[in-house]
């Protein structure tokens, strides 16, 4: 009988007990989109939400990561914004949009601002067990489309003064899906715990479907093989305090160095390193994936505060040297 509930302290561990489980466990299921094995009805729980990124060679990407939590944080489903960080997504678009893009749904859905509206009933009614977005829709359905969202709701609770999570999904990919996931949720757990005044909790993230496709298989082994670092240096804590003019500004320079190139886009000197380090790393991926430029990403590296980031950096500047 195979495992159904994991509880580690890293995305890491996570991952290498799940990729290991569907190896020895996952029942072979063919879909629409490829051969897979397959576990059901799984939950995952991360003791520690800011361990979010992997460390691994194979799946540590925190440009892409912070690229699509960005796209979401705008309120937008365009292919031009998220084809940037994740030209894979072209595929998943109708046009020039990404029909199940979570950004529309979380803050503008159906003339709702669902963020907003949680956060709301939980400053009042931190006890409320109705604090739920829901991004699955059942018009989701009705017509054909490229892509829908995997996730079905986010919930949050408020016990013992932090904020704890659960994200329920009915399909989820433990290879691809599963680290972009897992960091931009814990990342809006964190943005929601920082509004609210609270520290962050558990996070646990509810799968029908957790599975790895045929073609992974390979890689998620080279995974497995690597090693990672298990334990050391978790993203830093977000600032106590509003994170939203913040976030405004990291939004505005993101569609700034995007859009104009990396000189384009100012940030206020006295802000937090941890936004800094955030708006860094967007620079940092300007100058790689399309400038080509390994010496300006060196120099923006030399000004990075958290050593969470260096090894990935490390990497992308290597990739173009």
């Amino acid at each position: 009988m195979s495992a159904s509930y994991f509880f580690e302290k890293t995305m890491d561990d996570l991952m290498h007990e799940v990729i290991n489980e569907l190896q020895v466990s996952g029942k072979k299921v063919t879909s629409g989109k490829g051969d897979h094995l397959e576990l059901t009805g799984v939950l995952l729980e991360l003791e520690n939400p800011r361990a979010r990124l992997s460390r691994s060679e194979k799946r540590g990407k925190p440009f892409s990561c912070l690229g699509e939590l960005l796209w979401y944080l705008s309120k937008s489903n365009a292919l031009s914004f998220i084809e940037y960080y994740i030209p894979a997504y072209r595929h998943s678009a109708d046009g020039d949009e990404v029909w199940g893009g979570y950004g529309p749904r979380l803050f503008s859905w159906n003339g709702i601002n669902q963020f907003d509206n949680i956060a709301t009933r939980l400053s009042k009614n931190p006890g409320s067990r109705k604090a739920v977005i829901q991004l699955f829709d059942g018009r989701d359905l009705v017509s054909s489309h490229n892509d829908i969202p995997c996730t079905c709701s986010l919930q949050f609770f408020v016990r013992d003064d932090q904020l704890h999570m659960l994200t329920s999904m009915r399909s989820n990919d433990i290879y691809k899906g599963f680290p972009h996931d897992v960091f931009c949720f814990t990342m809006l757990q964190e943005i929601l715990a920082r509004t609210l005044g609270l520290e962050v909790g558990s996070y646990k993230h509810c799968a029908g479907s957790l599975h790895l496709y045929t073609s992974d298989v390979e890689k998620a082994a080279e995974f497995l093989q690597e090693g990672w670092l298990s334990t050391l240096h978790p993203m830093p804590p977000m600032p106590v305090g509003d994170p939203w003019p913040s976030i405004n500004y990291l939004l505005e320079a993101e569609a700034a160095i995007r859009l104009k190139g990396v000189n384009t886009a100012l940030f206020p000197a006295d802000f937090d390193e941890y936004w800094m380090d955030l708006f860094r790393l967007l620079k940092i991926f300007r100058c790689c994936v399309k400038d080509k430029d390994a010496k300006g990403a060196i120099e923006i590296q030399d000004k990075m505060y958290s050593p969470t980031y260096g090894p990935f950096i490390t990497k992308k500047i290597a990739d173009i040297r």
